[in-house]
């Protein structure tokens, strides 16, 4: 008993001196998305602050591929040291886990540092859809089964959610269209070939300003206040929410005092009002909380999501 108390506060003793002298190297950042979407343009503004706070590079790179497993894997997999970090969207922790067998299990694996933002995603069809509310475009989906085209990013992407959700809710049918990634698919919305949409608003608004594209509402709980005439969906679907979210982790068993350094540093930054003013217009909205609160969250979008996946069928690509 004597060596295991002296073992464990050697071991205490050498997490918080690890934590106190954090970081002395470069820090990898991976985000498991292209550059220039919303994940890439948090990750690099955070960079810049860390940069700027800690004196040490926070190099920031995109990995690609698996509905963003491969790069939240490589995290996953990483010492937990505190020096790789991982920005993902909810999809690897919420519905992912339920599309097939994974190389590793995000749950278990990787741990919550904080959540960074949420995403504006809006429901948007093309002009040549007789709807102009979403009433009316249940209305016309019910009077015509399977004759609207909705796209998503692939199986099981938010968009997919989306609109697998709206039509669960409402006894509607469309038809998925589903692509590699939401440029080819927004590339198809404008021409009419897919009819629906449900998308990240930073991409979809300056096609409605311009009026390419038509939109019906805003998927979150509440109204945008960027958007306060925006009615939500769940202003006539009730119980309807998409409400996507990006997050910070770290391998773990990453040391808790690292964590927490961590964590109080971004906190920080994503608390600054220029910061929030220039990524709000862009349709996010900077969200932070404590990686027990993060973790809390994390559980509940993942059982609610998991049920939403088992009973509409969806699998992976």
């Amino acid at each position: 008993m004597a060596r295991w108390l002296a073992f464990a506060i050697l071991a205490l003793i050498s997490s918080l001196a690890a934590a106190q002298g954090f970081p002395d190297r470069p820090i990898r950042l991976i985000v498991p998305l292209p550059p220039g979407g919303s994940p890439d343009t948090i990750a690099r503004a955070l960079a810049q602050g860390l940069q700027n706070a800690w004196n040490q590079p926070v190099v920031v790179e995109n990995r690609l591929g698996g509905s963003q497993n491969i790069g939240a894997d490589a995290v996953a997999k990483s010492p937990p040291d505190g020096y790789t970090w991982l920005i993902a969207p909810d999809n690897v922790f919420s519905v992912n886990p339920y599309l097939g067998k994974q190389s590793f299990d995000p749950l278990v694996d990787l741990a919550p540092v904080t959540q960074v933002a949420r995403i504006q995603f809006l429901l948007v069809v093309n002009p040549s859809v007789p709807a102009h509310s979403v009433q009316e475009l249940i209305a016309l989906a019910k009077a015509k089964p399977g004759e609207l085209n909705f796209g998503s990013s692939g199986n099981g992407s938010p968009q997919h959610l989306g609109a697998t959700m709206l039509q669960v809710l409402t006894g509607i049918k469309m038809n998925h269209v589903p692509y590699k990634g939401a440029a080819p698919a927004i590339a198809d919305l404008l021409p009419g070939r897919i009819q629906v949409w449900i998308g990240a608003a930073n991409s979809l608004l300056p096609h409605v300003k311009e009026g390419k594209l038509r939109l019906l509402a805003s998927t979150a709980p509440q109204r945008f206040a960027s958007l306060a005439d925006v009615p939500t969906i769940g202003e006539t679907v009730p119980g309807y929410a998409l409400d996507p979210w990006l997050g910070l982790f770290v391998p773990a068993k990453t040391p808790p005092e690292i964590i927490a350094k961590v964590n109080a540093e971004v906190v920080r930054l994503l608390g600054a009002p220029e910061l929030k003013a220039k990524l709000g217009p862009q349709g996010i909205e900077l969200i932070t909380n404590s990686p027990a609160e993060f973790a809390q969250f994390i559980r509940e979008d993942n059982a609610k999501w998991g049920k939403i996946v088992k009973e509409a069928g969806i699998r992976a690509d």
